[in-house]
């Protein structure tokens, strides 16, 4: 058992860098899925007499010698050249005489991972699919993770994600970063799809834990390969600065016991602030570059929460009005619900408590435990303690990280003594 969990672990960790290398030698998405099922399940047999040192690059190896070993099973079943093609696609003529470590070279732009997300965000996918598709590839969440995370049905999910792989081989969607001429058409959704890889580490959906770091220093890196692509492009150098921003307070958002301190309470002293002047000199670039953005705005609010000594002296007003420029760049449920809380800590939280009353008769939000976690924490604040313990039981109904459920659990104690 013990194993088994560090394996998944470590399939969390590197999966998406070793899928991407498997990706890249074979040239067929499926295929290469099925080779990192085979070494993992070889690794729960192999690994008994301990992980090797470095398990990410043992996992390639095996995937490669497994379809080395699948395409030569094929060409003993198959009469012609052109059928082994359909069953290892675009697949190098040389395959299995590539160096077996080669993505463990020094970084570029053609990183493997990113091309993975380029893949996955290809025209050729339909557009629902490709952050689910991507959530698999690069965070290795599973169709279940990913169906409870989007309150749909895992069967629909897992229909999809079979449907996309299959779509890429088929379209003959090629395994690259496109020339720059073809990005602008993508670069939203791959934005999309590195802020939410680096969402899921910050606080992982179905996560026992409150942060996984190697995802969102994953994210951060992907970040910055992004910006060496398009250095004059300001949402890409805000998106970094904002997930450099949130990634700063990483040390001071859990006790020693591993429980939730929120924003407010943080000891700003573990922030770290090499980190957020770097972040901070990133939005600047970006703000000078006189093209407005939605996360030029998302980065500007972050900046304003880390620039303040002490939560008493953070600039609510000024974060209120940034959300009210938001909500006219990206309109959306989770911007409204941010800006109420923005505008119950600057002005007024009976105002603030109506609009998120609004927006929950609304339906929009339907299962977002932080809708009502928002609720709970201003009625709090309200001394209304009766129907902040109901709502505190709203937000855990729907909760399903364990550190955010210690953390509400705590604050439903507190409201109902």
């Amino acid at each position: 058992m013990i194993l088994s969990h560090a394996i998944d672990a470590i399939h969390r960790r590197d999966g998406a860098r070793v899928l991407a290398a498997l990706i890249r030698f074979a040239g067929n998405f499926e295929l290469a899925e099925d080779a990192l099922q085979e070494a993992l399940t070889r690794a729960l047999v192999e690994w008994q007499r301990g992980i090797p040192d470095r398990p990410a690059a043992w996992l390639t190896t095996v995937g490669k010698r497994w379809l080395i070993d699948e395409v030569r099973k094929q060409r003993l079943q198959l009469s012609n050249a052109e059928a082994v093609d359909e069953v290892l696609g675009s697949a190098p003529a040389d395959i299995g005489t590539q160096p077996e470590h080669q993505f463990e070279r020094a970084q570029s732009p053609e990183d493997d991972v990113l091309r993975l997300i380029f893949t996955c965000c290809h025209p050729a996918i339909p557009e629902q699919a490709q952050l689910g598709l991507a959530l698999n590839a690069v965070c290795r969440l599973t169709a279940a993770e990913i169906a409870r995370a989007y309150l749909e049905s895992e069967e629909t999910v897992a229909q999809r994600l079979v449907r996309a792989k299959r779509k890429i081989t088929a379209a003959g969607v090629p395994f690259v970063v496109p020339e720059k001429s073809e990005l602008a058409g993508r670069l939203d959704i791959v934005m999309n799809v590195i802020y939410l890889v680096f969402n899921e580490g910050y606080t992982g959906a179905q996560s026992a834990e409150l942060i996984r770091v190697s995802l969102c220093e994953e994210a951060l890196r992907l970040g910055r390969l992004l910006r060496e692509l398009l250095p004059e492009e300001p949402e890409v150098l805000a998106l970094l600065a904002l997930m450099q921003l949130h990634h700063a307070r990483r040390h001071a958002r859990c006790s020693q016991d591993r429980d939730l301190i929120t924003l407010e309470q943080q000891d700003r002293t573990l922030w770290d602030r090499p980190a957020i002047d770097e972040a901070l000199q990133l939005l600047d670039q970006a703000v000078l570059m006189r093209r407005p953005g939605s996360r030029q705005i998302e980065a500007a609010i972050a900046a304003l929460h880390c620039q303040a000594p002490r939560a008493e002296l953070t600039d609510w007003p000024q974060i209120c009005a940034l959300y009210g420029a938001l909500q006219r760049h990206r309109p959306g449920p989770v911007v409204a619900l941010n800006a109420a809380v923005a505008h119950a800590m600057a002005f007024d939280i009976d105002e603030g408590l109506e609009r998120i009353e609004a927006l929950a008769a609304s339906g929009e939000l339907p299962r977002y435990h932080l809708l009502h976690a928002a609720r709970a924490d201003l009625l709090r604040r309200k001394k209304d303690f009766l129907a902040a313990q109901r709502a505190y039981e709203d937000a855990l109904a729907l909760c399903n990280n364990q550190t955010e459920r210690r953390f509400l659990l705590k604050r439903l104690k507190e409201v109902g003594n």
